[in-house]
């Protein structure tokens, strides 16, 4: 072997070993240039996960945009939210370059901004001695390097890792001929000038619910503890929205721990945890660097940086509120939210050359939010475009997925993304964004929601309606939702709805304010409209004890109790 800097050793799959920092030798191919050993790896090229899966949906697609590639060479754009594993699926590329494909070069370039490029590709051009490289102007080096990367014969592959501003690597794409290079990006952008000039953007999703449960299964088998996997792995899976970074912490929670699926699904269902306590940073074994929490919110900086219309980060906080599958366009055209998004605007960024120094500078707050009024002047509405702007924004850094042509569904956002959100939330913040959010839902709703043109929205506003909108107390959007079950004949579902309602009522109200008491009656005639006349009436006869107690036997609610035993009575549930 050749010298090459400082040289760790690290295991493969395979057995074999791979040995890399700032250069890598494996197979021994003398150049005509003295002092090249091939092949050669520039850059710290991550190594894989434990119980890494192989991705097979997501690598055919790879596989067929390299394929068609034909004389250019093809940029795949792994594109996602954070966690879902594009860098892994980007470092397994790079170890099979090496491993399989027997690649001359692998270069790993960290891409977040383009000084950080140069510097590789620089590096890169000293070592392979591009032609040209003369080590003393990096810029010129790292242009070097690409005319070697667009003229030699030798198998190379190069990776831009984490690319966060499409302008950082405009001027440093690779090109050559397909038959013996090419590129792989990642990114969480969704930016059109990531896919130009001919390359071609491949989605990364979150593990299927297959792979999601070999993970845990490889992973525990691993470490010996298999029987740790109860009958709660698929709902633990689930609960975490299948991200590969969650489930890998999560993991090793649960072998640090001892914990069952089970007894780890309760704490993280706990109402009361934080990401942080069952995500924790202790549980990251595979060195990623950040914890949950902060990689699923790590584009909301930038969101703050670019958006000019002030609303993109009240919009996500009221987002994180709703169904993580989505919720209805028009939404954002409702008063309560259009007046929410006005009162709680962000101050929008203002251009380096505009900037003043204020005596608030550098202490870490955003300033106040700037609507364009004056003091005691009500907030200008924003109008629909600038709504779109921030939702457009949002998506554009991966915090969301915005669906404009979708009516019922337009925003989708994870739910763990959803949870970081929230938890960033202060009381004060929480109980007017819910209120915001369920008065909007109560805006949209349709009357009456059982038309047939009706039902898709109806569905998507009662999944909507769920229990973040509890604060500071019940919202009457919750007990419309409910009664919509009931409207459309969806008997046993509006069982579950309103056992839900009355847990969560009990629990934040008390068992007799008189939002729980409804909730009961509510769960009492579901039950007798499925059916379940026996269920029906006991919960009926403890709520006529309790009606006569605290509300007196002549109460409006004590007399309808009253009625509604003496019909089931006489006649059978109407399941």
């Amino acid at each position: 072997m050749g010298a090459g800097g400082d040289i760790t050793g690290s295991a493969l799959g395979d057995g074999g070993q791979v040995q890399h920092i700032n250069e890598q030798h494996i197979h021994h191919h003398p150049d005509v240039r003295e002092g090249v050993v091939w092949p050669v790896v520039a850059g710290q090229i991550p190594q894989l996960a434990s119980a890494s899966q192989l991705r097979t949906a997501v690598r055919e697609e790879v596989e067929a945009a390299r394929a068609a590639g034909g004389s250019v060479v093809l940029t795949q754009v792994l594109s996602g939210g954070g966690g879902v594993g594009k860098t892994q699926l980007a470092a397994a590329y790079a170890h099979q370059a090496l491993r399989e494909e027997h690649a001359d070069l692998v270069v790993w370039v960290a891409a977040a901004e383009e000084q950080q490029i140069v510097a590789a590709y620089a590096r890169a051009a000293s070592l392979v001695q591009a032609p040209g490289a003369a080590g003393t102007d990096p810029e010129g080096d790292a242009r070097a390097f690409l005319t070697w990367l667009a003229t030699t014969q030798r198998r190379w592959m190069v990776v831009l890792d984490d690319i966060a501003d499409p302008g950082a690597v405009r001027r440093w794409w690779p090109a050559g001929h397909a038959r013996v290079g090419w590129a792989l990006a990642t990114t969480r952008l969704e930016d059109a000038a990531i896919t130009g000039g001919g390359r071609t953007r491949v989605r990364v999703d979150v593990y299927t619910p297959g792979e999601a449960g070999a993970y845990l299964r490889e992973r525990l088998a691993a470490e010996g503890v298999v029987q740790l996997l109860d009958e709660g792995v698929g709902e633990l899976a689930s609960a975490l929205g299948f991200l590969p970074l969650a489930l890998g912490h999560a993991a090793a929670y649960m072998i640090n721990q001892h914990l069952t699926a089970g007894e780890y699904l309760d704490r993280f269902a706990d109402a009361q945890t934080r990401l942080d306590q069952v995500l924790p940073a202790s549980a990251d074994t595979e060195d990623y660097g950040r914890t949950v929490a902060a990689t699923l919110l790590v584009g909301l900086d930038a969101v703050r940086a670019v958006d000019t219309t002030g609303l993109a980060e009240p919009a996500v906080q009221l987002i994180s509120l709703l169904d993580p599958a989505g919720h209805p366009a028009r939404l954002w055209e409702t008063g309560p939210v259009l007046d929410h998004l006005a009162q709680h605007r962000a101050a929008a960024p203002v251009p380096a050359a505009e900037a003043a120094p204020s005596a608030s500078a550098g202490d870490g707050q955003l300033p106040a939010h700037t609507d364009g009024t004056g003091d005691g002047e009500e907030p200008q509405r924003p109008d629909a475009g600038k709504n779109r702007a921030a939702l457009r924004v949002l998506h554009r850094y991966a915090l969301i997925t915005h669906m404009p042509e979708e009516t019922s569904r337009v925003v989708r956002v994870h739910a763990l993304t959803a949870r970081a959100v929230r938890e960033t939330l202060t009381d004060a913040q929480l109980g007017h964004t819910a209120k915001a959010a369920a008065d909007g839902l109560l805006a949209c709703w349709p009357d009456p929601d059982t038309h047939p043109d009706h039902h898709e929205l109806a569905a998507a506003l009662r999944a909507n309606a769920d229990t973040h909108l509890w604060y500071p107390g019940g919202h009457v959007v919750l007990f419309r939702a409910g009664r919509s079950l009931n409207d459309a004949g969806l008997h046993t579902a509006a069982v579950a709805r309103w056992q839900q309602l009355k847990i969560t009522s009990e629990r934040i109200l008390g068992p007799e304010h008189p939002d729980t008491l409804t909730t009961r009656n509510n769960l009492a005639h579901s039950y007798w409209q499925d059916g379940r006349t026996q269920d029906a009436t006991r919960i009926e006869e403890q709520l006529l004890t309790d009606h006569q107690r605290i509300l007196g036997p002549e109460h409006p609610d004590t007399v309808g109790a009253r009625a509604a035993l003496a019909q089931w009575q006489e006649e059978p549930g109407k399941g």
